[in-house]
This record gives C-alpha cells, structure tokens and sequence, in this order.
C-alpha cells in the first residue's frame, strides 16, 4: 500500500493574503464555522462579520446554537501579540459575549499563559479558547484547515464556580454527572450525535442542520422521568408542517409523540417520555441508552423534514 506524506503548508498568507477580506470572509462560511465548531465543542452559528465596537470592529460576532450567549471571534494570521489581546477583551465586554475565540498563526508563551490565567479567574459563564490554525496537504492534494486548542476553559473547575461557595446543590451535582457520562456514551458510541460540555442542570441539547429548531434531552427529578424533544424556537409554520405529517412521522419513529404547538408563546414542542427517577435508580446506563437512541431517531427524521421544509 502507497502512503502519502502529509506536509504542513508554513505561509498561511499564500491562501489568505488578507485576515479581514479572505480568512475572515472564509471562516464565517457556514460549512468553514462548522470546522471550527467541531474542534472547539459549541455549535455556533454566525450573527455578522465585522462588527462596530466603539471604534473597533470585531472579526466575527456568533451566536451558540440554542441560546442567547454570544461568542467573538478574533483573527490573527501572525503570532499573538498584546494588541489583540487587548482586542478581544474590548470586543467581548462591548457585546457581552461568553465565549472569546482567539485564533493565531502561532501563540507566543506569555499569551498562553494569560489566557491559562483569564479561564482560571473568570466566572463559569466565561470561555476564552487560544486556537492556532494550520493548512496541511498530502503530496501535491489541495490544502486543509486544521485548529489547534492551545489554551481552553476547564470544565470541571469553571462550572464549579457556577453555584456560591463552589458547591452544587445536590440536584446538580446528580444532573451534572449524569450529563458528564452521556457526553462519554455520545464520544464512544453514537458517532452521529455531538457532544459538548455538560452544566449541572436540567438539559442538554443536541443541534440540527438549521437552527430553528435543537433536540433537548431533560431530566424531571420531580415528576421522576426523562424526556427526548424538539423544541421549535420560533417558527408555528414549522410546527404546522410536521404536525400534517404527524402520522407518518410517528409510524416511521415507532413513537407515539406529544405534540405542543403552545398558540401564546413563540416557542413548540414535540415530546416522547420514560418513567425514571435517576435519584432513585443508579442503572443510568439504562437511561442514557433510551435518551440517545431517542435522540438519534429524532435527528434521523426531523433533520430531513427540517431539510425539506
């Protein structure tokens, strides 16, 4: 067997000559943002380039798929310098952003560090991620982007500080583990669904090709049951255009489905249930199963529908 050799291309500028008109330009492409979505764990989903802050403009202003948490993201094809550091503070407390994304041809050690230092002295809300991009070819093949992570959040310590005195209640703690090893199942055995990092709370959510509508997967320690749902965010047109096809949709599922259309909130939902106290019963392995099969039989056919809609 014939092996290619896989070559680093060292001049980022040979393929973007300019960060704000080509790499900015390029990144914002939905399919090029998904790459860097990959890599860094968040859906995000572009709100505009360039963006005026004060008498700055930031490269990239996003959005997390799902929620109101804002992300900037600042280029730089060079080597990390103060400026920029500076940069993405300004842009990040200008639009009340949660999540700053660096990127960098290459990170001087002083730049790691404070970012290191930034994730470790910033509340659980706050996300700084220093990523160095790359191009990589085999043999004479077109060249592909690679990110790097150079410096990220640590999850675990950043959402301790989530609750006072760094404790969870004891209800969180339960939620925040249970997501923690469906994060794991997801990584090992369900290559069709994305992981991402857990919060002790009561969903977790799984996105979709277009982003008015998400699969939440909840935990009720109160009603002592799991529940699998797409959740519309804001569209009864969208609604409207499963629910012709509710019957068809359920046989293909196997499901008997709860559908909410919710006529006075902008919001709808459709919903399967199991009975299940994780309080009560340990055999989590059992609930987990249930929640990601679920969610793969939602994406499998509300992804298409959602397409043809």
């Amino acid at each position: 067997m014939k092996l290619g050799k896989l070559v680093k291309v060292k001049d980022l500028r040979s393929v973007w000559k300019n960060e704000a008109y080509d790499f900015t330009t390029w990144l914002a492409k939905e399919r090029n943002l998904s790459i860097l979505s990959d890599e860094i764990g968040i859906e995000m989903e572009l709100i505009d380039t360039e963006v005026p802050t004060g008498s700055f403009n930031a490269d990239i202003l996003a959005i997390e798929s799902g929620t109101d948490n804002k992300i900037v993201i600042e280029n730089q094809l060079e080597k990390t310098d103060h400026t920029h550091l500076g940069q993405i503070i300004t842009y990040a407390s200008g639009h009340d952003a949660k999540t700053i994304i660096w990127i960098v041809k290459s990170v001087r050690e002083e730049h790691r560090q404070a970012i290191d230092w930034l994730n470790d002295h910033t509340d659980s809300e706050i996300n700084i991620f220093l990523c160095k991009i790359e191009l990589w070819k085999i043999d004479n093949s077109n060249v592909a982007p690679k990110f790097q992570i150079v410096s990220s959040p640590n999850n675990w310590s950043k959402t301790v500080k989530r609750s006072p005195d760094n404790k969870f209640s004891a209800t969180q703690m339960l939620q925040y583990n249970y997501w923690e090893r469906l994060s794991e199942e997801i990584d090992e055995n369900y290559p069709n669904l994305k992981s991402h990092k857990s919060y002790p709370q009561n969903y977790y959510n799984l996105y979709l090709e277009k982003n008015i509508a998400h699969i939440s997967l909840l935990v009720n320690t109160v009603k002592k049951h799991l529940t699998t749902q797409l959740w519309i965010s804001d569209s009864k047109d969208f609604f409207d255009f499963l629910f012709e096809q509710k019957d068809e949709i359920e046989n293909e599922m196997g499901l008997k489905l709860e559908w909410e259309r919710l006529d006075n909130k902008k919001a709808s939902h459709i919903d399967v249930f199991q009975k299940f106290d994780i309080k009560k019963n340990d055999d989590w392995d059992v609930a987990i199963k249930w929640h990601l099969d679920m969610a793969s039989k939602f994406q499998d056919v509300f992804n298409d529908k959602l397409m043809e809609f």
